[in-house]
């Protein structure tokens, strides 16, 4: 851990010294606050001490500084004039704590101990964040994906409904999930309905739930996807496949932000942003008589078509390091090299399975070849019936 102390007495600075270098703390001094934000810039801290009453840039200064240049470090103010009414300044500034002087070596190290909790809790928060972000990265940056990118970061904060299309495998729940974690509704659920899979006797069952005894199978009350969802997103993946009987029941769903669980006569108010995606042309099954033109012009306030593989082959060497490098993670080997060769190889291949059938590819390789992947290994191996 290291801690940087900020204080115009030399006193005040060596005692806090001696107590956290009895604790093992790394610690660093700066006798005024032009000095500690240098100190700052240059130096990554876990937490800081900063006294409030210094010349030329007072204590409250500092920490609106320290605060802008990382809010996640703690900062700790400490002062021998103190008040309620600094006390609560402080706090309001972003401070983590506030400690009077003459400083109780108690205090101090319960302090030290909270921040550094604080500090670990914030970086796995982090690290964690980052690890969801890299799960569902978008990559690639083809003009096509670019387009993507940028409609997302439009659309993703608002509450209007998108639907998302292209063929299987191209990435549509990935849309969905970024839609989801760049919203205010991101600290919400992220609920997932396949309406492909599901039998069409279940699914209005599925999405808005049954009360015990409505049906023979129905033992127990069931609140259903929509209920789930509330106050998140609710993506309906594959929605060409729902019944007629089931599209009327979402319509009303998405027009009155009710639902009606099977059995029961009392609506549930539920407030869900719902995403949908579709792999056919639903002007097409509204022209065969089957899907709602209605419920289209519900779900499609903003429509987001994800592009095949082949045609964006020019985002294959981002995707096959990617993929690359999250295989060997998971199946913690060391990192496998792809010559350009190999890469090229890659790119003359027709991908009817797009970035599903990519990355199963890749996956072969990484367990069939050596330490490198060569044009030879993709021409033998990228045919699932090489054996």
């Amino acid at each position: 851990m290291k801690v940087l102390v900020v204080d115009d007495e030399r006193g005040i600075r060596n005692s806090l010294k001696d107590i956290l270098e009895y604790e093992n703390v790394e610690v660093v001094l700066a006798e005024n606050g032009a000095e500690a934000i240098e100190l700052f810039r240059k130096n990554a801290f876990d937490l800081v001490f900063c006294d409030i009453k210094m010349p030329e840039m007072d204590g409250i200064e500092a920490l609106e500084k320290l605060q802008e240049l990382n809010a996640d470090v703690p900062v700790v103010m400490i002062s021998g004039h103190g008040n309620i009414d600094t006390a609560v300044e402080c706090i309001k500034k972003g401070a983590y704590d506030f400690i009077e002087k003459p400083l109780d070596l108690n205090r101090i190290l319960i302090t030290v101990r909270n921040a550094t909790d604080k500090t670990v809790l914030v970086k796995e928060t982090k690290k964690l964040q980052r690890k969801v972000s890299k799960t569902y990265e978008i990559v690639g940056e083809s003009e096509s994906i670019r387009k993507v990118k940028d409609v997302i970061d439009r659309v993703a904060p608002t509450e209007a409904r998108v639907l998302i299309t292209g063929s299987n495998g191209t990435g549509k729940e990935l849309v969905a999930r970024w839609l989801h974690e760049k919203s205010n509704r991101a600290d919400g659920v992220f609920i997932e309905v396949n309406c492909a899979a599901i039998p069409s006797e279940l699914i209005e069952s599925e999405l808005f739930g049954h009360e015990k005894g409505s049906f023979t199978s129905a033992i127990k009350q069931h609140k259903g996807k929509f209920e789930q969802a509330n106050g998140g997103t609710l993506f309906l993946d594959e929605i060409g496949d729902m019944s007629l009987a089931a599209q009327a029941k979402v319509l009303r769903a998405l027009q009155e932000n009710k639902v009606l669980r099977v059995g029961s006569d009392k609506d549930i108010t539920v407030d869900v942003r719902v995403i949908a995606a579709t792999n056919k042309n639903l002007r097409n099954e509204i022209e065969n008589g089957y899907f709602r033109e209605d419920l289209y012009h519900r779900i499609s306030v903003i429509i987001i078509h994800v592009p095949a593989l082949n045609e964006r082959k020019e985002d294959i060497p981002l995707l096959a390091e990617h993929f690359i490098t999250e295989i060997c993670e998971e199946y913690s080997i060391p990192h496998k090299e792809i010559t350009e060769d190999a890469v090229a190889e890659l790119q003359k291949l027709h991908w009817t399975g797009n970035i599903r059938e990519f990355r199963n590819v890749i996956e072969r390789l990484i367990i069939l070849c050596d330490k490198t992947i060569e044009a030879q290994d993709v021409q033998t191996y990228a045919n699932p019936l090489f054996v």
